[in-house]
């Protein structure tokens, strides 16, 4: 199924979970039901998980953090343990969510091992890849998805590492009869008894693009290999913007990237905590409003962070480094306009 945006439209991905693999609850216990519907995340799934329960009528409460490894991975001890806390308190849990690419960092959880427990306990294994999917395709990085083809349902947003324009996004159902578990029939559209396929039938909305005719044209054209080698260039091209990074004495970088994106700021010797915080925004607003560049950014462990999203395999290592000569080229400018207008208070304070 193949549904619009980025990420895709949230009810979706946690439908079939909801009628595929929990048996019917008895008449006149639905709503008891829906407040002991469980969805296991990680501590970096994406906001969309939370806003999916939300939106299928689930208590606030119904999205439980799983507690990450030290690594940042979604822990499967945690996981074991959330599942068995689940069932002592007489909680169903209709989908485990594991992420192959998160956000900020790019990590993929242990998808084999989180496998293995959803096998276990009879939980729906739903894989947000709607970053980390094209690695499906990648010659160098595929083993990093090892343990995907377990899932029961993956997401995948073609629009990211897959190089297509937006939208261009994904569902994926190991058993494409749970795609009838939202679908709604009318006579004069889809009528139960039609001979022909509609697409209507896996879609949320009625009227829509041809969103897949350009992942269509894509791989017939360009072919999968060649988007897997375009990857591996953003992914190799990152680790090598991070050592740039980690080699130059003003900046800091947060950890070695996962897959595309690396976390860093502008932080000279003598920097504290603080300051450092305050430079980044310094930093992007100074960046955004000369239109000279747009480095996001983003907050991990309390603390601010530069992000750069490498995902045009026709950026190289002498552009990032330019980036990097920007950042530090306003950061010293807004130390400047920092000190003169420190100047200034203390003018007007002694008058």
């Amino acid at each position: 199924m193949s549904p619009p945006g980025a990420p895709p439209p949230p009810p979706r991905p946690l439908s079939p979970p909801r009628g595929g693999r929990l048996p019917p609850p008895p008449r006149g216990a639905r709503q008891d039901r829906l407040g002991r519907l469980r969805v296991l995340a990680g501590e970096h799934a994406h906001f969309s998980v939370a806003r999916a329960a939300h939106l299928l009528g689930l208590p606030r409460d119904a999205v439980v953090a799983v507690p990450a490894r030290r690594d940042g991975c979604l822990d499967p001890v945690a996981l074991e343990r959330a599942l068995h806390e689940a069932a002592a308190a007489g909680d169903e849990v209709m989908a485990v969510v594991a992420t192959a690419g998160s956000t900020d960092l790019g990590l993929i959880d242990p998808l084999p091992a989180v496998a293995d427990a959803c096998r276990a306990h009879g939980a729906w294994l739903h894989v947000d890849a709607a970053y980390g999917g094209g690695l499906l395709v990648s010659p160098s990085h595929r083993g990093l998805l090892d343990g995907i083809e377990r899932a029961d349902s993956v997401t995948v947003d073609f629009h990211k590492s897959w190089f297509q324009p937006v939208a261009a996004s994904a569902l994926l159902l190991r058993e494409g009869r749970h795609l009838g578990l939202s679908t709604w029939s009318a006579e004069y559209l889809n009528p139960r008894h039609a001979v022909r396929p509609n697409l209507v039938d896996k879609s949320l909305q009625t009227t829509r693009r041809f969103d897949a005719l350009k992942l269509w044209m894509t791989l017939r054209t360009v072919g999968a290999e060649a988007l897997g080698r375009s990857l591996d260039r953003a992914v190799d091209l990152a680790r090598e913007a991070a050592a740039a990074v980690a080699a130059a004495p003003d900046m800091e970088l947060l950890g070695e990237p996962a897959l595309s994106t690396v976390l860093f700021r502008h932080r000279p010797p003598g920097t504290d905590e603080a300051e450092a915080d305050r430079l980044v925004e310094t930093v992007r607003t100074a960046l955004f409003d000369t239109g000279r560049a747009v480095v996001a950014s983003t907050v991990v462990g309390g603390r601010r962070w530069l992000k750069l999203t490498l995902l045009n395999p026709r950026t190289d290592l002498a552009d990032v480094e330019h980036v990097l000569g920007l950042v530090r080229e306003a950061a010293r400018g807004g130390a400047r306009e920092d000190a003169r207008e420190q100047a200034s208070l203390s003018a007007a304070g002694t008058r």
